[in-house]
């Protein structure tokens, strides 16, 4: 009498989940900082009733249908939610790939006395787990994506801070490379500063910088001329030799925007367009 592969698995549940939970918890690499057992039982109890309820023999004769959505759905789910949490690519592959090693166990005690229908039965269920494991990694992919791109924006935003130094007076120190969509986030930071603060004079520090080239030098021109456009005036300071030495090497013209070496030099220059001047305090004299 032939067996219903998905039958015997799904009557021996409670015993694949217990395997299952063994393979995992014997793992030398289990990260019990970034999830509990309990929340490991819980995560892999329900992966494995869903896979189990929707599993049959006709439905393994085609894995690539829409009767394993619901499978794919939980799965995706907590491959995005474990790459968020920190878990590595191997963590996660043997999450799913020991599964399969406890599906294979399973099937060798209701197939112990058929071995060719113990081959068959174990070619099925690893068809399926393997194409279950390429769903797992793709979407493990595109969650790890989404917090390499959200730490890269939180990045930009703290290496990009425009900093009120005086009254009408904006300061914005960049560290690092300057690329196209660096200088949008400086541009826009900038823009909305002066429109908030009704500043008139805003100063790029570039002494973070670690190169200036004819892309990078185009981003600053650019930035300049934003800031202008917005009835503020735009100095850049930061100027080093090497840099100064690579902007009349590459023949780029920065004649019509106010350079200075240092912040200090900068600042100073502004309050000489504000018509401010700065004293130190005089002591004053012991009274006698």
């Amino acid at each position: 009498m032939k067996l219903d592969i998905a039958k015997g698995l799904q009557k021996r549940k409670n015993q694949l989940l217990e395997d299952w939970m063994s393979l995992q918890l014997a793992d030398a690499g289990l990260r019990e900082d970034l999830m509990s057992n309990e929340e490991l039982r819980e995560q892999s109890n329900e992966l494995i009733e869903v896979l189990l309820n929707t599993i049959s023999e006709k439905k393994l004769e085609n894995i690539e249908s829409a009767d394993f959505d619901p499978v794919h759905e939980i799965l995706s789910g907590i491959s995005i939610s474990r790459a968020r949490q920190g878990f590595s690519p191997r963590e996660t592959g043997i999450y799913v790939f020991s599964l399969k090693e406890a599906l294979i166990k399973g099937l060798q005690e209701d197939y112990k006395d058929d071995p060719p229908a113990l081959i068959e039965a174990i070619l099925k269920i690893s068809k399926l787990m393997d194409s279950l494991g390429v769903v797992t990694f793709e979407t493990f992919i595109k969650g790890r994506e989404e917090v390499i791109l959200r730490q890269t924006d939180e990045i930009s935003e703290i290496s990009t801070p425009v900093i009120r130094v005086w009254e009408g007076i904006l300061a914005l120190p960049i560290i690092g490379t300057l690329d196209s969509a660096r200088t949008q986030v400086v541009m826009e930071n900038l823009l909305q500063q002066i429109v908030e603060s009704g500043s008139t004079i805003a100063i790029l520090d570039i002494s973070g910088v670690p190169a200036v080239d004819s892309l990078v030098a185009q981003h600053l021109i650019k930035t300049v001329a934003a800031t202008r456009l917005m009835g503020a005036e735009c100095i850049i300071s930061g100027i080093r030799p090497e840099i100064a030495q690579t902007v009349v090497h590459l023949g780029i013209d920065l004649s019509n925007i106010v350079t200075k070496a240092t912040l200090a030099s900068a600042l100073k220059h502004a309050f000489s367009l504000l018509k401010l001047e700065v004293k130190k305090a005089q002591k004053e004299k012991a009274a006698i």
